[in-house]
């Protein structure tokens, strides 16, 4: 009896995979259409360096409108989406964090989003409630266009975290 061919998983599975595949697996990674398809139109890639440099990449040449599309895959700081394991890991930091804190974020988040009209994004991995309450107090006296800029780095750090857990992650 012939044993199946071994399962590839990483990077090689990602680059072998079919374009439909490919692409529901990078809107996992960023809900931007755009950025999925300029990052799947840079295949292949040698290595990790090459993915990684397709996301910066792709995250720079993304229209306003493309910057909404990947900000509506974000849940909204101090509110992780119930039953969404990306979102409760990456929003960690505020379990557990004091009840006036999280009340605070929720004001701060109010009105970030009335000045802007988006949610506040943050690259949250690793952040504190209150962390994540400073950088909004900080962020928030920027213009449209400075914030629009520091929206695209963090989606930039965002996925990239993503795409090394999609790498590592045992197939």
């Amino acid at each position: 009896m012939t044993q199946p061919p071994p399962a590839r998983s990483g990077l090689p599975a990602l680059s072998a995979a079919d374009a439909s595949e490919l692409r529901e697996t990078l809107l996992e990674v960023c809900s931007s259409p755009a950025w999925a398809a300029a990052v799947a139109a840079s295949r292949p890639w040698r290595d990790r360096g090459d993915l990684l440099t397709a996301n910066a990449k792709a995250m720079a040449e993304l229209s306003a409108d493309d910057l909404r599309d990947a900000m509506a895959g974000h849940a909204r700081i101090g509110t992780p989406k119930p039953g969404d394991a990306v979102s409760e890991r990456e929003q960690a930091g505020v379990r557990g964090a004091d009840p006036s804190v999280l009340d605070e974020l929720r004001s701060a988040n109010a009105a970030y989003e009335a000045k802007f009209g988006h949610v506040f994004l943050i690259c949250a991995t690793g952040r504190t409630a209150d962390g994540m309450l400073a950088a909004l107090r900080e962020r928030y006296p920027n213009d449209a266009a400075t914030e629009a800029e520091t929206v695209r780095g963090e989606l930039r750090k965002i996925n990239e975290i993503r795409i090394d857990q999609l790498l590592d992650a045992p197939q």
